[in-house]
């Protein structure tokens, strides 16, 4: 009997169900007093040392050896940081409708999140597509999405984001982009132990999103934002988030034949240029909108699991497809034991 695995069967990602468990716990155990104070300082901790493994563990050099490559990347970019936030921009007319101007929000800093890592090359390897492609293209993502994210929030949210101000671009500094520059700098001390320890360093990783995810979700408890959110308003904001991911999914799928690109490289823009990062989008959404962030980070949360659940689905079904030529995935997936692993730049 063959065995199964994810997401080939189950596109549930079971850290969405540690992200909903934790918080559960912060509506029902909010943080209070000295304990609040406490996971704060906890929280932008963690953050910092978030991105600092971010920046030890993504190989600028192997991002760089991409460029020949440059027109599939430069689609992407614009497919991740204008396209999506045109959109974001779009949804504003929902408003009081569908959404309200808290999810409306949070829904805009989600169109400008970088693109996964690691999901892209998962899906891109399953639809037999451009592997090395959808690494390299998440590689460049992830390093433009440090710096313009954040200029992206600044320029289209101003003070309506949380109290976005010159104060939340010195915290973006000092705790996103000084500790991943560090990362970046170390790297060539460090990236041989951060790659041998990457089960253990990815588990604190991840517990440290949780932590950011339970600070966050305390204090909007104890601000009553959850106050602010109906049924009928969650049911709205799902609406619109599949309809954003089916134009993305469209676009960037014919978008990329009508500019030329062939079907594998076609499978790594349609996979990279339609998804979000849950695990950059999280610490960026808590320093940027402080007590606000808790709404902020509710339409990513939910983005990440519908992008899993529909792309899954559409890599099954390129797999089969009978434009597929013999040989072209074994071929992606010998330029990538020819080049560097796989998980040196997953993310």
């Amino acid at each position: 009997m063959k065995r199964l695995h994810w997401p080939t069967w189950m596109p549930v990602d079971p850290y969405i169900v540690l992200l909903l468990g934790t918080v559960g716990l912060a509506a029902l155990f909010p943080a209070h007093g000295t304990a609040a104070h406490a996971a704060s300082g906890a929280s932008t901790a963690a953050i910092a040392f978030l991105f600092f493994l971010y920046g030890a563990r993504l190989s600028t050099r192997e991002a760089l050896d991409g460029l020949r490559h440059w027109r599939l990347h430069v689609t992407v970019l614009v497919c991740t940081f204008v396209l999506f936030p045109v959109f974001g921009l779009a949804t504003r007319a929902l408003v009081p409708v569908l959404l309200t101007q808290p999810l409306y929000q949070g829904l805009l800093f989600l169109t400008l999140v970088p693109s996964t890592i690691q999901s892209s090359i998962a899906f891109t390897s399953i639809a037999r597509g451009n592997v090395p492609a959808a690494i390299c293209a998440g590689s460049f993502s992830s390093l433009v999405g440090i710096v313009l994210t954040p200029l992206l929030a600044a320029g289209l949210l101003g003070n309506s984001g949380g109290g976005f101000s010159a104060d939340s671009l010195v915290k973006i500094v000092l705790q996103l982009l000084v500790p991943f520059l560090a990362g970046q700098v170390l790297r060539r001390w460090i990236g041989g132990f951060v790659a041998r320890h990457k089960k253990i360093l990815g588990l604190v990783d991840r517990g440290s999103i949780l932590l950011v995810v339970y600070t966050a979700f305390s204090e909007g408890m104890i601000r009553g934002v959850w106050h602010q959110v109906s049924a009928a308003r969650l049911g709205g904001l799902l609406a619109v988030e599949a309809v954003l991911l089916a134009v993305m999914l469209v676009l960037t799928w014919y978008g990329g034949k009508a500019l030329g690109f062939g079907r594998e490289d076609r499978i790594a823009i349609q996979f990279a240029g339609s998804k979000k990062s849950l695990a950059s989008g999280l610490p960026m959404a808590s320093v940027l909108f402080g007590a606000h962030a808790s709404l902020a980070v509710l339409p990513l949360m939910l983005f990440h699991q519908m992008q899993l659940m529909v792309c899954a689905v559409i890599a099954k079904r390129r797999a089969r497809d009978p434009e597929q030529a013999p040989g072209a995935g074994r071929r992606s997936a010998a330029h990538v034991v020819q080049g560097q692993p796989q998980h040196r730049v997953l993310r």
